[in-house]
């Protein structure tokens, strides 16, 4: 019988480690390269996207829905619709907060933490924040997948985010998941979906 569960336990533990392996320098080079080539091509682009927040003290992660906006340079917009109305908009350094109705701004400018963030979640979007300067980033094959994990360098910004991590859809090269880990249990889960790239979106989408 302890022959049987630890047999059990070892195939266990190789499909677990089977579903993320580390990926070799030449499948690393190839992966940037793919998702570089896409991401210059990204001049806007829309997708709905599910958030799951875990916090350690609760059972249920928080879930909430809506739509997000991304357009050349830097104009990022998160409206969330599900269960309730909030958006955030990332515009000319700052960031506009409407907060069912309720609406408030952050300067970016005074902030070197908010501006890192601000690039973060721009780079996580198009997929182009491969910068070794920034962060120590390794890299791994899932099925049908690739994972991108990103430790920031900084003291300072690792205070706010423990580690974040990118994952590929493989075949299109695009990001379909980010998840950003806080310094304690707690991180935030965010997956997208219904991906729409390249299609006009109006000005109107980034005001608040």
């Amino acid at each position: 019988m302890k022959t049987k569960i630890a047999i059990l336990i070892l195939f266990i533990s190789s499909n677990l480690f089977a579903q993320e392996q580390k990926m070799s320098t030449a499948e690393i080079t190839q992966f940037k390269e793919d998702v570089n080539v896409v991401a210059k091509k990204i001049k806007s682009l829309s997708t709905d996207f599910v958030q799951y927040k875990h916090l350690d003290f609760l059972s249920k992660d928080i879930e909430t829905s809506g739509k997000m906006f991304f357009k050349e340079p830097a104009l990022l917009s998160w409206q969330y619709k599900k269960p309730y109305n909030y958006s955030i908009v990332f515009k000319n350094g700052k960031i506009l907060i409407n907060d069912e109705g309720k609406k408030s701004a952050v300067d970016i400018g005074n902030s070197k933490i908010f501006a890192r963030i601000n690039k973060l979640i721009v780079g996580s979007v198009s997929g182009n924040m491969f910068d070794d300067k920034e962060f120590t980033i390794s890299y791994f094959k899932l099925k049908g997948q690739n994972l991108a994990k990103f430790i920031p360098k900084d003291a300072t910004l690792k205070k706010y985010i423990k580690q974040i991590e990118l994952t590929f859809d493989k075949e299109e090269a695009t990001v379909v998941q980010v998840k950003l880990l806080e310094s304690s249990e707690d991180y935030t889960r965010i997956v997208l979906k219904n991906k729409v790239i390249n299609a006009k979106i109006d000005d109107s989408v980034f005001t608040n």
